[in-house]
């Protein structure tokens, strides 16, 4: 976990913009946005993947979901936002931490 990209954004080793953090989480702006708002929302707890997520986590991955509405109406997003949570290699995960992407705006991309 010492090299993972989230752990050390988590610990403070590497600066992020930060939009809300608590206990359990950090949510901060995507580097490279794919919409007006992209936010990336991670668990303080390293879970590789969506795949490794077990009972005990229940608490956790509910409060994120709970979470992710009102972070994204303090965002401006009042008609709606997309969540997207890449699993995997095959998924198009980049970083093996799990994490959701919350994107929202005029410029949110669709589906071709």
């Amino acid at each position: 976990m010492s090299e993972c990209l989230f752990c050390k954004i988590i610990a403070g080793e590497i600066p992020s913009d930060k939009i809300y953090e608590d206990e359990q989480v950090l949510v901060f702006n995507d580097i490279n946005p794919k919409a007006d708002v992209h936010l990336l929302m991670v668990p303080k707890k390293h879970i590789v993947s969506l795949n490794e997520v077990g009972t005990e986590d229940d608490p956790l991955m509910a409060h994120m979901l709970r979470l992710l509405p009102e972070i994204a109406k303090n965002q401006g997003l009042k008609d709606g936002f997309r969540t997207i949570i890449n699993t995997g290699q095959g998924g198009g995960q980049i970083i093996f931490h799990l994490h959701i992407h919350l994107l929202g705006g005029s410029k949110l991309p669709g589906f071709d």
